[in-house]
């Protein structure tokens, strides 16, 4: 493991077993993390951006799914390798996980205060007396904006953005080096989430913390994130520095049609350009390119062959794109249009 880089994941593969089918969640995906970074997973809905941070959390469904391969290194030490008592003491402490949906995260019937203090209880490393660990729980709740008076209320007692407030302290209750947010802004107003995404950057500056967002937004990736992963049915497509992916020159064609996607003030178009057709059928994926039949500039050698991620920068950009294989490595003067092997369908 690479010095001051508290996560690596290598090689991870992920399935869920829905009776005989078997869905292909990730697909050999790697990427890594350095201490007081922010990487951003960005993708559509079902690109497998949750069972990313599920496998990391351990939390995955034991019912039906299944690490087929891969490691998850966090300060050097395989989560995958850990029993479930130590991986239950990584939980909370070192790794935290903010959850998207808050009344499903909560315990409905506990305080918010009592649920605070079983999480500072549980991992009490320094013995802390109850007197003091009281005193936590309203330090955290005051940290995140809640005032201390609240915590023996319920959740149903709170509105949906102090409810995902709640959420964060308890997240960060233990100071965790890696916070992981699943999508923490989705079911709150614009306004809320401006706020909501104003706390947590705060808290990660004021606690140090390292964190991974996982997103579809585009603008909070830019506000937020040091580097950032594109997902695309289950494989990471584009993955690099926040410079590299949003201002280079060079990108994976669903890179492109993401940002084609979103809208432009400055754009006198009356109509979004979309990307045509739908993610493939994880339990029947493609043979070559998972993009493929989406993509206006594929080939023969997109259908049959998968695409390697190449690296493009000593920072380490990365393009899982025929497009870049070595032989058509030439880029256009237009930014972000590529020069490469013949369009499919003379387009």
């Amino acid at each position: 493991m690479i010095e001051n880089e508290l996560l690596e994941v290598s090689g991870l593969e992920v399935i869920y077993e829905v009776g005989k089918a078997k869905v292909r969640a990730i697909n050999k995906i790697d990427f890594s993390l350095s201490k007081g970074e922010t990487l951003g997973i960005v993708g559509e809905s079902g690109a497998g951006k949750s069972a990313v941070a599920l496998a990391i959390m351990r939390l995955l469904p034991e019912a039906n799914a299944r690490i087929l391969a891969g490691s998850i290194l966090f300060n050097g030490k395989d989560l995958l390798q850990l029993s479930m008592p130590e991986m239950r003491k990584t939980r909370g402490e070192k790794i935290a996980m903010i959850f998207q949906d808050p009344m499903t995260a909560l315990n409905p019937v506990m305080p918010v205060g009592d649920q605070i203090y079983e999480i500072l209880r549980y991992h009490n490393v320094s013995g802390m007396p109850k007197w003091q660990l009281e005193a936590r729980v309203d330090e955290v709740l005051e940290l995140v904006g809640i005032p201390a008076f609240r915590k023996k209320e319920y959740p149903f007692q709170f509105s949906g953005g102090m409810r995902q407030r709640v959420v964060i302290a308890v997240a960060v209750a233990c100071q965790p080096e890696l916070l992981i947010a699943d999508e923490p802004t989705t079911s709150l107003d614009v306004t809320i989430q401006a706020q909501v995404l104003a706390m947590i950057r705060q808290l990660r500056d004021k606690l140090d913390t390292s964190m991974i967002l996982i997103t579809h937004n585009l603008g909070i990736v830019a506000q937020m994130c040091d580097k950032v992963a594109i997902m695309y049915s289950g494989e990471i497509v584009e993955y690099g520095p926040i410079e590299k992916v949003f201002e280079g020159d060079i990108h994976h064609p669903y890179t492109i049609g993401l940002f084609n996607s979103l809208p432009k003030l400055n754009d006198n178009a009356d109509r979004l350009t979309p990307i045509d057709g739908f993610m493939p059928d994880p339990t029947e994926l493609p043979a070559g390119c998972k993009f493929s039949a989406r993509c206006t500039r594929s080939s023969d050698v997109c259908v049959r062959t998968p695409p390697k991620p190449d690296a493009f920068s000593s920072d380490g950009h990365r393009i899982a794109c025929h497009l870049y294989a070595q032989e058509f490595r030439t880029v256009s003067e237009t930014p972000g249009v590529l020069s490469g092997p013949p369009l499919k369908g003379g387009a």
